[in-house]
């Protein structure tokens, strides 16, 4: 049974991140309203290679946000066994690209007790019969067991419908969505179409748009994110099951057999306009099928569904920020790179925060307020902050 309470929270953005905080807050026994300018998942979260790991060298605070995100995930996959279409655990390969090694990660890897096993290239057939071991690094790959990938529109179908069983009310379509601050304090928030609605607090977890909507009301935080685009093929016959990082191409596979494919070289392709559209050039898109194919077992021919581009969210230092903005009584705020890993933690830290008035230790190290001066009002759209050493 839930106890309601008089809070109202309002959630702007139906990504993974703002659908898993709405959902947290109403199983809770707040008032949820949760507002998006376009429908849910259709930013970031609809073209995200979603690949759920710890992998990499990381700071400790967050490589143990991400192993309990992972653990949150493998949680739902039991509460919800009919998950198992959109969320595996099929374990992910990675390997470097000749020239380099992926050695040292390895060795930091194990050193930190994660799941990682070195296997040579004769090996790799074996152990992963969706991958051309002909492509794999001389030296080898690292194999991940405990890794897997989520479709993150499915699962923010799901978390919805939890929401709005629990009370949730969804406002699509609600255009350029503005928090309404009053006297230092948030109020509530402004629709596109002018429409008021106050509320007791505000989260903002609209994605790479979170730093220009927070300078709007006066308040920075450090910025890389980039435009990035990925390619969803049709659907490739054998199915693959393994998530691929590799020197040319990332490959995550979908529930109905299609493939996520992207890359940091074919990224920076992307040509961006004054007014804001991006333009992804036809022989990136021709380069991430090509080089799919080439690490892919019978080296199938890969066809374009669909490219998806957009703001990519990553925060200046590269990790998350996450929690109450200092500056404005009242408002949150969730802002990340790896939003499918921590989507459904972050989800519930910060609703607890909402709920109770307790910051969660476990997000000491991803407050605004690690970078100088940052979250402090000052004069809008003027100015940029640095990390603090950490």
């Amino acid at each position: 049974m839930i106890v309601r309470n008089s809070l109202h929270v309002v959630v702007i953005g139906a990504g993974i991140l703002g659908t898993s905080t709405a959902a947290q807050l109403a199983r809770g026994g707040a008032r949820v309203t949760l507002v998006t300018a376009g429908k849910p998942a259709d930013g970031a979260s609809g073209r995200s290679i979603a690949w759920l790991n710890s992998s990499g060298a990381r700071s400790p605070e967050y490589r143990y946000l991400r192993l309990i995100g992972i653990d949150r995930y493998r949680t739902w996959s039991v509460r919800h066994p009919e998950s198992s279409a959109y969320l595996r655990f099929d374990g992910a390969l990675k390997w470097a690209d000749e020239g380099e090694s992926f050695a040292p990660t390895f060795a930091y890897e194990r050193a930190a007790g994660y799941d990682s096993v070195w296997v040579d290239s004769a090996e790799v057939a074996a152990l992963t019969p969706d991958v051309d071991a002909s492509t794999v690094a001389s030296e080898g790959a690292i194999f991940n067991a405990g890794e897997g990938w989520v479709n993150l529109p499915d699962l923010v179908t799901a978390l919805l419908a939890e929401a709005v069983a629990d009370g949730a009310e969804l406002i699509e379509d609600a255009g350029d969505v503005r928090v309404d601050v009053q006297e230092g304090a948030a109020v509530g928030v402004i629709l596109g179409d002018g429409t008021r609605i106050a509320a007791d607090r505000v989260v903002l977890a609209t994605g790479g748009h979170v730093p220009a909507q927070l300078a709007a009301l006066g308040v920075t935080v450090p910025d890389a994110t980039p435009a990035a685009f990925v390619v969803i093929t049709e659907p490739v016959d054998p199915r693959v099951r393994t998530v691929l990082n590799t020197p040319r191409v990332a490959v995550r596979p979908m529930p109905d057999g299609r493939l996520v494919l992207d890359a940091d070289w074919a990224e920076k392709s992307i040509v961006a306009a004054d007014d804001g559209s991006l333009t992804v050039p036809d022989s990136s898109v021709q380069g991430l099928l090509d080089e799919g194919s080439r690490v892919l077992a019978g080296n199938p021919t890969l066809r374009a569904h669909r490219v998806g581009a957009g703001l990519k969210p990553i925060p200046g230092d590269g990790e998350p920020v996450v929690g109450a903005v200092p500056a404005i009584d009242g408002l949150y705020l969730l802002f990340t790179h790896s939003g499918a890993t921590l989507g459904l933690i972050l989800g519930e830290l910060l609703a607890e925060e909402v709920l109770t008035g307790r910051p969660s230790p476990v997000l000491d190290a991803f407050r605004l307020s690690r970078f100088d001066d940052a979250g402090e009002v000052g004069e809008v759209g003027i100015g940029a902050w640095a990390p603090v050493s950490r």
